[in-house]
């Protein structure tokens, strides 16, 4: 039985189709960078793209390849099938890409940019030394497993597993091991702690934990 033409696409269509997908990319990149409210300049030291190549990509004046979409999906900490819009699975399931940053483990949980970033952290045993730091936003821990240490301004404290912490990180702060034992903590913040204690945008895997 042969295939009703009128159902058959043509190479036409297809091409026509293809184009139009790519050019749903522009904005979708253009919207990703200023959700995570990085500029051209720092997009372009997180991904080793001219600050050139990435503005034409963003305004469809370069067509998108995998050699560049790849290093801006990494940054983004997005799937690349939502850098080009491909279709839904149906599939809710985060896949969890686990990642060391300055001797930590860090755990996205969250896959799509948002106000609120979800990680997970586990501190090693080994301590560290504090080093503070404030930036606009609210910050969230619960403690998992072990022991943290919190630093919030002047005070320094101790939270158990099961205990909950939050605070304005424009307060110098900062948490860490207590040299006793291994803590997993889950941490959610902002846009700007994502960007300041995550890496957002850092080329290196090697990057700066939450909280730090």
């Amino acid at each position: 039985m042969h295939p009703d033409p009128s159902e058959v696409p043509r190479a036409g269509q297809r091409s026509t189709d293809h184009d139009a997908d790519l050019a749903r990319v522009a904005p979708r990149l253009r919207a990703l960078r200023d959700r995570r409210g990085l500029t051209l300049r720092e997009l372009s030291d997180g991904t080793g793209i001219s600050t050139s190549t990435l503005s034409r990509l963003e305004t469809g004046q370069r067509r998108p390849s995998l050699e560049l979409l790849l290093p801006l999906a990494r940054v983004y900490r997005v799937p690349l099938d939502e850098l080009v819009g491909a279709p839904q699975t149906g599939d809710p399931r985060v896949r969890l890409q686990p990642r060391r940053a300055n001797g930590r483990v860090v755990v996205p949980l969250t896959r799509h940019p948002a106000e609120q970033q979800a990680w997970k952290v586990v501190i090693p045993r080994v301590p560290s030394e504090p080093e503070l730091r404030s930036h606009a936003g609210y910050e969230w821990m619960y403690v998992l497993s072990g022991r943290v240490r919190l630093i919030l301004g002047t005070r320094d404290l101790i939270l158990e597993a099961g205990e909950v912490a939050e605070f304005e990180t424009t307060e110098p702060h900062w948490f860490g091991s207590t040299g006793a034992e291994e803590a997993e903590i889950l941490s959610l913040f902002g846009a700007q702690g994502a960007r300041m204690h995550a890496g957002v945008g850092s080329p290196e895997p090697e990057e700066p934990a939450p909280g730090e």
